[in-house]
Order: C-alpha cells, then sequence, then structure tokens
C-alpha cells in the first residue's frame, strides 16, 4: 500500500526508491491511486523548486538515447543532478512496452547524481505518456537541476513535448533534408535549438552540410518573441565521440538565462499551467449521455415516440390500408356501372339501383 503523506517528505529529501515509487503512483489509472497522486501532488507543490525542462525529440534511430548518455554525463560531471523521464512506444497489438531506453544508459543509470525512469506511451499520441507533466513535478520537487524529458520517435506534427518543457531541443541525422525541408512547419518551428547528430566519420561531411541547410532554413521562419538574436540555430554534435557538446550546452544556458532576465520564463510557464486546466477541465466534464438530467430527458422522449419496429409497422399498416380501400373503391365503382348496364336493372322500372359501396 502506498502511503502519500509518507512518500512527500521522502521525495523532497531527494531519496531515489521514494522517487519511483511516486512515479509509478501517479501514473497508476486506479481510482483509489488517483485520489493519493493528487494529495501527494498538492504536498509537493509547496516546495516551490523549479528545474530547467528540456525536451529532447527526434525521429527513430537518430540518437536520442545515446545523446542523452553523453550530455547527461557531461552535466553529472559539472555538479548537476540530472533527472531523465524516456516515454517508449507502446504496442498497439498488446500494449506492452520494452522500455529498453534505461539499458541504454548504462554509465548515466549508474551515476549517482542521476535518475532515469522509462514509462510508455500506452495509447497518448503527441511523443509523451499521458502523466510525464506530473512525473516532472516530482523529479522537480526532488530537488533536481535538469529534467530531460525524451519523447518517443516522432514525425513533423508530434509537438506535445514543448507544451511541458522550457527548452526544446530537435536531434536529427545527417542528409535528412534540404532548406525546403527545414522550412515545413510543424515540429521545426517549434524547436529552440536543432542538433544535427552523428557528426563524426564518414558522416561528418554529410552532417555539417545538413546543418548549413537548416541554419539557412531558420533564418527565413517568423522570429518569436521569445528568442533573442541568433535563435533558433542548428549545430552539429557527436553523441559517440562527444564533440559539441559543451558548445550546445552553453548555448541551452545562454537561453535559459536570456529568457529569465525577460521574464520569457514565466510566462511560458503560465501559459503551460493554463493550458493543462484547460485539458483538465474538458475531461472532467461527463458526456451529456451520462448526466441525470439528460438522461431523464432521454428516457421521457423514448416513451413518447414508439420504437422503431413499432414505427415502422404503422406505416406499412397503413400504407396496406389506403391501397385497400382504394382497391374497394375501385371494385364498388366497377360493379355499380355493370349492374346499371344489365337487362335486370332495365326490367325494374321505378328501382333505384344502388352500387356497392355507396349510400342510397
Amino acid at each position: 500500500m502506498i502511503d502519500a503523506a509518507e512518500l512527500a517528505p521522502r521525495v523532497i529529501a531527494g531519496d531515489r526508491r521514494a522517487l519511483a515509487r511516486a512515479i509509478t503512483l501517479v501514473e497508476s489509472a486506479r481510482p483509489d491511486h488517483r485520489v493519493q497522486a493528487q494529495a501527494l501532488l498538492s504536498a509537493l507543490r509547496a516546495t516551490g523548486r523549479q528545474a530547467l525542462r528540456i525536451g529532447l525529440s527526434g525521429t527513430p534511430g537518430v540518437g536520442k538515447s545515446t545523446f542523452i548518455e553523453s550530455f547527461g554525463l557531461m552535466l553529472t560531471g559539472q555538479g548537476l543532478r540530472v533527472a531523465v523521464l524516456a516515454v517508449d512506444p507502446s504496442s498497439a497489438r498488446s500494449g506492452g512496452s520494452i522500455l529498453g531506453d534505461k539499458t541504454r544508459m548504462d554509465l548515466l543509470s549508474r551515476d549517482p547524481n542521476a535518475f532515469i525512469r522509462p514509462s510508455p506511451s500506452q495509447t497518448q499520441l503527441g511523443g509523451v505518456a499521458r502523466r510525464t507533466r506530473e512525473a516532472v513535478a516530482l523529479c522537480e520537487a526532488a530537488g533536481f537541476d535538469i529534467v530531460l524529458i525524451e519523447t518517443v520517435g516522432v514525425g513533423q506534427s508530434e509537438t506535445m513535448v514543448d507544451d511541458l518543457c522550457d527548452l526544446f531541443v530537435l536531434l536529427l541525422a545527417p542528409a535528412g533534408g534540404d532548406e525546403l525541408q527545414g522550412v515545413k512547419r510543424g515540429i521545426m518551428e517549434m524547436a529552440d535549438l536543432i542538433l544535427v547528430n552523428k557528426a563524426d566519420g564518414d558522416l561528418r561531411p554529410a552532417a555539417l552540410r545538413t546543418c548549413a541547410d537548416y541554419a539557412g532554413a531558420l533564418r527565413l521562419l517568423r522570429r518569436r518573441p521569445q528568442d533573442p538574436e541568433g535563435f533558433p540555430k542548428a549545430m552539429a554534435v557527436s553523441a559517440t565521440a562527444r564533440t559539441g557538446l559543451p558548445e550546445a550546452g552553453a548555448e541551452m544556458q545562454a537561453l535559459a538565462a536570456w529568457r529569465r532576465e525577460r521574464g520569457h520564463w514565466q510566462t511560458r510557464r503560465a501559459a503551460q499551467a493554463r493550458r493543462r486546466r484547460r485539458v483538465l477541465h474538458v475531461h472532467a466534464r461527463k458526456p451529456a449521455a451520462h448526466r441525470p438530467r439528460a438522461r431523464r430527458r432521454r428516457r421521457r422522449r423514448a416513451r413518447k415516440r414508439p420504437p422503431l419496429w413499432r414505427a415502422v409497422g404503422l406505416w406499412h399498416h397503413g400504407v396496406a390500408r389506403r391501397r385497400r380501400a382504394r382497391r374497394h373503391a375501385r371494385h364498388g365503382r366497377h360493379a355499380a356501372r355493370g349492374l346499371r348496364a344489365s337487362p335486370v336493372a332495365a326490367a325494374l322500372p321505378g328501382r333505384r339501383v344502388h352500387a356497392p359501396g355507396r349510400h342510397a
């Protein structure tokens, strides 16, 4: 049994085991766990701790996990505490996930200043899991300085991670497109920093050309108010050779410091909180079919009108009745005409002959 009152002080103290249990609690879908998770988040919200949230996204196989391990080791070497929230895709057939991102980060997983938590995406679209936002809040309450959010392999329209982070970093592979590819809308215009990975060995010339193409394309995009001069920018890095990582880290820190000074940091987080409250309000509203008043109204309407099978039967009955009436009327007219023209009717003077179906 998970006790939220017992977990809160342990999470604040930085207990890694308690943090793992807290993330398991907030990711659970059981009704009693949802109540405890809300109580835990309310107790931890009073700490007021904030970490630098960095969202990392890219296509499958671009080297996100390898980059995070090299980049995380560089940050922990500087004395920073780093939390990694890796989202792994779930199977559309069985619903299971391999959760193999932590296996790739064997060096970072053994670092005492690092915490790695893989989570399944389940049925959530957009590249992140349903409770990634709550997991980020738990990592901030635990005292981590930087939270890295690794998405699943995404395309051009999966941009939900941009609503969870302070900086959005997009990883690309060499020879991944030209200037026209960089001008396309979607995930490209959300990125704060574009890193062309695998810029080593035989792929280095291709990586430099790709970086130049995207740098030229970024200058054609409309400038955003939350960007200083020169941002967003494209850089070439190598996660395996660990080249370009210090420069990329310095650019991230400079951009974060500039946004804090100009007030864009708090503005961005306030906008994210408003959108989150709006989404929760929409999900909290029950459908009209489940509301008591709407249910009673539907029952009254169902009692007033006949069911479909009865309505169809009445319609067929009415059509048959009208056809029968027309047939009887037609038969009566023919019989009346034949009776008037018969010799029997002519031999009975003074008597009126009444046609069947007609009144005298």
